[in-house]
């Protein structure tokens, strides 16, 4: 679990910084992240197979300079549900995030995965990647990780609020007679 997801910076117009592949995220150090250029090649280090979405995401905004992707429980459960997530169910995040929208499912690593994202980049900085976590965007990292767990918390009360109003009540009869034995 410690492995699962991965952060990049940009760096330049044409370089980003990137976790490397496999690596536990809380013993990474900066002198771990692996620099990669637009058409993939490093210096030294594998960059995470994710690289490719990282690339897609810094080619189609240029507003973005950083990313965060994430196998986060609660929304990771909308993403393989086939279901995107309404910002408009709470208020702190109506304005932020109106829709975090799911993108189609694909093999991790690929290019039909950074491909998926492509309808949703230019009006949204949250994507729920289908089966398989989140992609976040902000300007620094610390926004970006911000972004995703906010889509986590919105993704947690979604799901608890719809529990909530599942609840099918007892018909009378049968509340009477539980009555009557207790």
């Amino acid at each position: 679990m410690a492995a699962e997801g991965n952060l990049s910076v940009r760096v330049s117009g044409h370089c980003f910084l990137v976790t490397p592949a496999g690596a536990a995220k809380g013993q990474l150090r900066v002198q771990d992240l692996v620099e990669v250029d637009l058409q993939g090649r490093t210096a030294q280090g594998e960059p995470t197979s994710e690289w490719p979405l990282h690339r897609a995401i810094y080619e189609g905004r240029s507003d973005v300079s950083a990313v965060c992707h994430a196998h986060a429980p609660w929304a990771t459960a909308f993403a393989a549900a086939g279901r995107d997530l309404d910002g408009s169910l709470l208020t702190e995040t109506a304005a932020l995030l109106p829709r975090v929208p799911l993108a189609t499912r694909c093999e991790p690593g690929s290019a039909s995965l950074a491909a998926s994202i492509a309808p949703f980049l230019a009006d949204h900085d949250a994507i729920l990647l289908g089966n398989h976590g989140v992609v976040t965007l902000g300007s620094d990292l610390p926004g970006a990780f911000a972004l995703l767990e906010t889509v986590e918390r919105l993704a947690q009360v979604t799901l608890l609020a719809e529990v909530a109003a599942g609840r099918s009540p007892i018909d009378e009869a049968t509340l009477r007679l539980l009555q009557q034995r207790g």
